[in-house]
């Protein structure tokens, strides 16, 4: 039986736990250029805005530095034109531009059930961390995940050139 009592239509606030909270700052403020909203250092938690002021939030909570460590992911939705530039960006900020394996690359991923294009990178304390972007395309799951050249070339085949 599906009960449907409140309409949800969007995730406001989400959470990482860090190990040192003036580091991460650091990191989500100047690298990656989120607005500080608001510091509470006597709760050793920062929160910033994604997307401009009442979007949506993120809070980074200081935790310490002990042997045992959580990894969160979080995924952040990006303009298809500034998630193909990211991997350039990202290694210019001393960042390595991951693919859905972990490893290094140098253009995103498009995960095709959705169809998304991705880009992962982590964080000082390791959190994975995700640019995504819808596609306009039409899901295609029998592909699974596979490289954005790789993708584009497949639509062209079937439509003609569309992207850059």
């Amino acid at each position: 039986m599906e009960i449907n009592l409140i309409p949800i239509r969007d995730l406001f606030e989400s959470h990482l736990t860090v190990t040192d909270l003036q580091r991460s700052m650091s990191f989500f403020g100047q690298t990656l250029g989120l607005e500080l909203a608001e510091v509470f250092w006597e709760r050793r938690v920062a929160f910033y805005w994604i997307g401009g002021q009442g979007n949506s939030m993120l809070g980074l909570w200081e935790v310490g530095n002990g042997p045992q460590k959580l990894n969160l992911h979080i995924a952040f939705r990006a303009d298809l034109p500034h998630l193909l530039d990211a991997p350039a960006l990202l290694r210019a900020a001393d960042v390595v531009p991951l693919d859905f394996w972990g490893q290094p690359t140098d253009e995103p991923v498009v995960l095709g059930w959705m169809p998304a294009a991705s880009l992962y990178f982590r964080d000082p304390d390791g959190n994975m961390l995700e640019l995504l972007s819808m596609l306009p395309d039409s899901p295609q799951p029998e592909l699974g995940i596979v490289g954005w050249s790789r993708w584009n070339e497949i639509q062209e085949s079937a439509q003609g050139p569309t992207r850059r």
